[in-house]
């Protein structure tokens, strides 16, 4: 991997957590990058107003990767209020930094949970 990766860069991308999808989610979210291709989709199971589960599964480098990775730790156990807080400073902080050519991935994983919890607040 090129420099300019963190070690949690790194490490999320060479293992990311919660990678996959539900056969029920009760939210889905998906964001896309149109100039350089990469996505990232996002399933949610919400038990009692809180976040139970986050699986993800993304195509592109490794920052959208561990973005999506990152995001799913930092959401789980969080209201979807509180998790519509989230910011691309976030990840960017979760993940020890981002190069300035790979920031786009944390504002995926961000887009990718407000679209997610939106959809989900506007069939409520």
């Amino acid at each position: 991997m090129s420099d300019g990766y963190s070690r949690v860069v790194r490490d999320h991308f060479e293992h990311p957590r919660n990678v996959g999808a539900l056969d029920t989610p009760d939210a889905t979210g998906f964001a896309e990058n149109p100039a350089s291709g990469a996505t990232l989709s996002l399933h949610l199971a919400i038990k009692d107003g809180i976040i139970d589960r986050a699986l993800f599964r993304a195509q592109g480098c490794a920052a959208t990767i561990a973005s999506g990775s990152v995001l799913t730790e930092w959401v789980i156990g969080k209201t979807p209020p509180q998790a519509c807080k989230i910011a691309r400073a976030d990840i960017e902080t979760a993940l020890d930094g981002l190069p300035p050519t790979r920031k786009h991935a944390a504002d995926l994983a961000v887009d990718a949970v407000h679209n997610a919890l939106g959809k989900l607040a506007r069939q409520t």
